[in-house]
């Protein structure tokens, strides 16, 4: 009779973490405009279900948010299984492993230990910033990192690339051979591509920091899991309170066998004495698979002798908690905060600066899913803290009339998700024209595209019939454009669609915006004012 086939362990477990990396890129795609303003599902999940990103908000906010209350399910089943999160569901975890196969670590012998307490660090100093008023999560969140680079770097890039042969068999292949290529980018455009061509800000600085995340593998395997990741410390931290614990409770390194710790790719097995520490294990049961003696396993039951104690000393506590209430501090106190800059103009549903700022967590969904492309990230416009947070240019795009998706994919409602009636009431700033450069005014020469493409109904740009020299020196009648306060949303499509190369003629600021009527004189009707 022939004997059963025996499926590893391990194959389970790469089963789950291929299956969560395919949801994770599906529901990436899936955050784009298709052609409807609704969007039918959570997109942000992997936000939603974040307990640091939940921790840091909820800080912020000094209340409890109902759309982030999702993470409450993965605090109770790590605190039951440990840290299996990082080893079965992170895609950013996934990858790394499958980086591995790519970079493998060259110099494994001179990371330090120690380093992972830097993770401890980042973590209490996160959240005790969060909870004075100062926004880091977006900076270190795992989730963060890999959305915004995926958002403002590869998505584009990659777009580009897979373009380029098919445009290029368009036009110079014979017809039979763009009657198969054509069929297959529609296929791709339809599925796989996303929606339009997208260009953005600080996509080098975002990439940057998404490959240092990959390059670390070279120094160590899970570098960033090991020693940086605030989330895998937090789930850690978790993790020493689970009951399901590795058997035998130390490594029995019998004639010398050290097969768990050498293939354990968090090294929480320590070689020297063969414990076994709990936050650091997710659970990826290579050890399990590799032991020559089959004699490793987990069990709900407390082993004998207990677990390696936690990698952080009380100097690095205290550090954390004395950089967490003095840090917020510096940052309150910079003279910039006096004058705020006009042409940092928010998204429509946008909360008030502060407290936008503070719910913000730097993903980039909004700046994905913007149809005109006109959401950019920040560099430097609202203060170091407010880097990556997202901004419009209107010279970039503009903000559709009838589009409500960036609300929808906020994950931590640091914009509110608006009705389409809401949205149109809601003014993100105010239009003015440069005299010395429009056309009608500058010049004598007719130009009506602001007013032609002015999206609200009754026109925020109006016009009115004057005689002006031309530049010959001769008299013309024509028809000069203003900006009617009480209409104009800022919705930037006049300044887009300037037909003046460079600069143009009609600008966008944050005068008048719905959320901060302080920020301009102009004071109307809007979903702020009424709810």
């Amino acid at each position: 009779m022939p004997g059963k086939i025996r499926i590893p362990v391990t194959f389970w477990r790469k089963v789950v973490q291929a299956a969560f990396l395919f949801v994770f890129l599906y529901l990436f795609r899936k955050t784009d405009y298709a052609g409807s303003d609704e969007i039918p599902y959570a997109v942000n999940i992997f936000f939603r279900w974040d307990p640091l990103v939940a921790a840091s908000a909820m800080l912020a906010a000094k209340a409890v948010l109902a759309v982030l209350l999702p993470a409450l399910a993965v605090v109770l089943l790590t605190i039951i299984f440990g840290r299996f999160f990082c080893g079965w569901l992170c895609p950013l975890g996934t990858l790394l492993d499958l980086t591995h196969y790519v970079i493998p670590p060259r110099l494994p012998g001179r990371v330090a230990g120690h380093y992972r307490s830097i993770k401890y660090f980042l973590l209490g100093v996160i959240l005790s910033s969060a909870f004075f008023g100062l926004p880091l999560v977006g900076y270190f969140d795992p989730f963060s990192i890999l959305v915004r680079g995926l958002t403002l770097a590869v998505d584009p890039a990659f777009n580009v690339a897979a373009t380029f042969p098919f445009d290029w068999l368009y036009r110079y292949a014979p017809g039979w051979v763009t009657a198969v290529s054509e069929p297959i980018f529609a296929f791709l455009k339809t599925h796989v591509l996303p929606f339009r061509q997208t260009f953005f800000t600080l996509t080098l600085v975002s990439l940057g920091i998404l490959f240092a995340v990959f390059a670390l593998e070279w120094l160590q395997r899970r570098f960033w899991c090991r020693n940086i990741c605030p989330l895998g410390a937090l789930l850690g931290l978790l993790a020493r309170l689970t009951p399901l614990r590795w058997h035998p409770g130390i490594a029995c390194h019998k004639d010398g066998c050290h097969t768990c710790s050498e293939v354990c790719r968090m090294g929480a097995i320590d070689p020297a004495s063969g414990r076994i520490s709990p936050e650091a294990c997710t659970l990826c049961l290579d050890c399990v698979e590799a032991c020559p003696r089959g004699i490793v396993t987990f069990k709900f039951k407390n082993p004998t002798p207990r677990p390696a104690g936690l990698d952080i000393s009380r100097r690095v506590f205290l550090g954390t908690l004395a950089t967490g209430i003095l840090l917020p501090a510096f940052f309150k106190t910079r003279a910039a905060l006096k004058v705020s800059d006009p042409r940092l103009i928010r998204p429509p549903g946008a909360l008030a600066e502060e407290d936008f700022i503070q719910r913000c967590v730097r993903c980039g969904e909004c700046m994905k899913v913007c149809i005109g492309n006109a959401l950019q990230p920040t560099l430097f416009e609202a203060g170091p803290e407010g880097m990556f947070s997202p901004r419009l240019i209107p010279r970039i795009g503009y903000c559709e009339y009838n589009c409500t998706l960036c609300g929808q994919v906020c994950p931590t409602e640091a914009i509110r998700k608006l009705t389409l009636d809401q949205k149109h009431e809601t003014r993100i700033g105010r239009a003015w024209f440069d005299k010395n450069r429009c056309l009608p005014y500058a010049r004598g020469i007719p130009c009506l595209v602001c007013e032609e493409h002015c999206p609200v109904p009754d026109k925020a740009i109006k016009l009115r019939e004057a005689t002006v020299l031309d530049q010959d020196g001769a008299e013309v009648t024509l028809q000069q454009p203003y900006v009617v306060d009480a209409l104009c949303i800022g919705c930037g499509i006049c300044e887009n669609k300037c037909p003046l190369q460079g600069d143009a003629a009609v600008h966008v600021t944050r005068e008048g915006e719905s959320r901060d009527p302080d920020a301009g004189v102009l004071i109307g009707t809007s979903y702020y004012q009424t709810h």
